[in-house]
């Protein structure tokens, strides 16, 4: 009867297809029609519905068997999905079995259905996150190993500074990776709870045969029976969304970086090539960055979404008139757009294209003045502090101003030959002699990464 939602034109550029899958209609009222069933299973362990009800609410828990059109449309004068959704639910059961219909939804309230589904359909998209950001934290730590020693031109406020590594910079994306991970993990037993309260919070519908019932419809959906409902209380999901917001924004720092060294001014690193990727409508010779483009769009697109979990929150007492509500489409949408993020990431640097040459002449663009600060430092131990950096002032000074490399300008010094020998000279502006702990870096990055996988 339902078939799949036609996607977004931009839904194959901004979100993973699995992820997709999880938060489509059909996603959603799946996830529904598990907790009613699971409710019906649970209540039947207990003894509170006969055991015969449970198979024909069961086979009625089946998402292709409704008509997603006519529930939108009720949901505009219902207010909500479960509603709806029961109703029909109902319809469904009654016509093969009218005695098991009278069982369905028994002390639940909508947003019990709601709330319940939605973990679930979080839980399956922590999995899909995490699995790709573990893939992820893979790739990163074989690139940065690969490209442990590759200088480049270390820049701070857009400006060269004294050289890095490609390696080193790839191990802060992955160090971020690897935390994002560590605080999914350290969520989750807040995260996958069970929402059962009926009307108020109170279950008074289910006298006390209530706990039990909890307690097995917890089991049953493989969720944790939390210390209370939490119909109001909305920081669980709050929390995860923030996590979320620090991916993306983990992953946005990964793409401006790639589309930085992908200018045609600097072109050291690039996105892998394709046919057909990245060009324009009407410049042959373009190959943007598509890739980071995404990660970029995401990280500045999901900081809105979390500030409307965040003002959601102060909900009144047990049951919220509109703060609920805004949450419905903002927290899947988060999930879809990270999971499209991360789907563009693991593209992205599984491909690096690399031009160390490139690298190399950059790094001489400035003609040895981004080597100031290792000969200062070496020639302050012989003339003091504040003598060696006046002195390396100068001298790059008048290297810009002659236009000449400023080995060339500290070999005609006499008060630097004094103190630094030729070969001395030729070793401390050489880039790969000043790269500090950019190994030491990368190998503790690798190490913590290996540590959470293993």
């Amino acid at each position: 009867m339902n078939q799949r939602p036609g996607n977004q034109l931009f839904d194959a550029y901004f979100t993973a297809r699995d992820m997709r899958d999880v938060f489509c209609d059909q996603g959603r009222v799946q996830a529904m029609l598990d907790f009613e069933a699971a409710l019906a299973r649970a209540e039947a362990r207990v003894g509170l519905i006969p055991q015969t009800a449970v198979a024909p609410i069961e086979a009625a828990c089946q998402a292709g068997h409704f008509d997603f059109a006519a529930l939108g449309e009720a949901i505009a004068t219902a207010g909500n999905s479960a509603i709806p959704l029961v109703k029909a639910l109902g319809k469904q059961i009654a016509a093969q079995d009218a005695e098991a219909e009278r069982y369905v939804h028994l002390g639940a309230t909508s947003q019990d259905v709601m709330d319940s589904g939605l973990v679930l359909q979080l839980r399956r998209a922590l999995e899909l996150i995490d699995s790709d950001l573990a893939q992820l934290g893979q790739t990163l730590a074989t690139q940065a190993q690969r490209y442990v020693a590759t200088p480049l031109a270390g820049r701070t406020w857009l400006q060269h500074a004294t050289p890095v590594t490609l390696g080193m910079k790839i191990a802060g994306w992955l160090g971020a990776v690897t935390r994002s991970r560590q605080r999914l993990q350290e969520l989750k037993p807040r995260l996958l709870v069970l929402q059962f309260g009926g009307a108020s919070g109170t279950l008074a519908a289910l006298g006390d045969q209530a706990m039990p019932i909890a307690l097995a419809l917890a089991e049953e959906l493989q969720l944790t029976l939390p210390d209370q409902p939490w119909h109001t209380q909305r920081d669980r999901l709050v929390e995860f969304g923030s996590v979320l917001g620090l991916i993306a924004g983990s992953l946005g720092k990964l793409g401006r970086d790639i589309s930085l060294l992908m200018q045609t001014e600097a072109g050291e690193v690039f996105e892998p090539s394709a046919p057909g990727k990245g060009g324009s409508s009407t410049m042959p010779h373009k190959r943007n960055p598509v890739g980071a483009a995404v990660l970029i769009g995401a990280a500045t697109r999901i900081p809105g979404l979390l500030s409307t979990l965040f003002s959601a929150m102060p909900q009144e007492h047990e049951r919220s008139l509109g703060l609920w509500h805004a949450e419905w489409e903002t927290l899947p949408e988060i999930c879809c757009l990270v999971s499209g993020s991360l789907k563009q990431a693991l593209l992205v640097t599984q491909g690096l294209e690399v031009d160390a040459e490139r690298m190399a002449r950059n790094l001489d663009l400035t003609q040895g003045l981004v080597l100031a600060e290792a000969v200062s430092i070496v020639l302050a131990q012989r003339v003091g502090r504040d003598t060696a950096h006046h002195l390396l002032e100068q001298c790059c000074k008048r290297a810009v101003a002659e236009q000449r490399h400023l080995r060339a300008v500290l070999g005609d010094e006499p008060q630097v030959t004094a103190e630094l020998s030729a070969v001395e000279l030729d070793h401390l502006l050489d880039p790969a002699h000043y790269l500090g702990q950019a190994r030491t870096w990368v190998e503790r990055a690798v190490a913590e990464h290996s540590a959470l996988t293993a």
